[in-house]
């Protein structure tokens, strides 16, 4: 058997889907309640690449993207999907606005190889973690680059997204630097 390595702590951000840009705020300060201050965010981006959405939440969609300064183990993730069900529950429950799912919570972990999310539903490229979540490695990044792979879904592949994603994997870098000058 190999040896058991200490787990390297990863860098956690959340990818929020709505058709409604002030519900974003709201989202986001419940996520910073549970899970401390976010550190990076994203544009807004139009959501036109699926109308699987549009019954429940409405239209037209758009994305947007935050990470959170502290760094988390990646066994995190499924707990952290649990939570991001319950404020989208909460946010829909409120009735603040007129669809019956306001806000989709979207968790995910950029390690300096990979992007991974977490989700709810089984495939064939899913490994269960616990309590009914899933986790599947949706990018590489290999070569300086993000790198889909067969099942990455169509907008985690656009450029917007990698950029995004390069601010996040860099933060992580420049974190995980500092913390290893703490610990030496």
């Amino acid at each position: 058997m190999g040896h058991i390595r200490q787990v390297e702590p990863v860098k956690l951000f959340v990818g929020m889907l709505s058709a409604y840009p002030g519900a974003f705020a709201e989202a986001e300060s419940a996520l910073a309640g549970a899970l401390g201050p976010a550190d990076l965010r994203s544009d807004l981006y139009a959501h036109e690449f699926t109308e699987y959405y549009r019954d429940e939440m409405g239209h037209p969609l758009v994305r947007c993207f935050v990470s959170f300064d502290a760094l988390i183990a990646p066994g995190e993730l499924a707990r952290i999907k649990l939570l991001a069900g319950e404020i989208e529950a909460r946010m829909a429950a409120a009735g603040n606005w007129p669809v019956a799912r306001p806000m989709n919570l979207d968790p995910g972990y950029i390690a300096p190889s990979k992007l991974v999310l977490a989700s709810t539903k089984d495939f064939s490229h899913r490994i269960y973690l616990h309590e009914g979540i899933y986790a599947e490695i949706t990018l590489l990044y290999k070569r300086g680059r993000w790198r889909e792979l067969e099942w990455t879904f169509p907008d985690y592949r656009t450029p917007l997204y990698h950029g995004f994603f390069d601010r996040v994997r860099a933060r992580l870098m420049e974190q995980s630097k500092k913390s290893d000058k703490v610990t030496e």
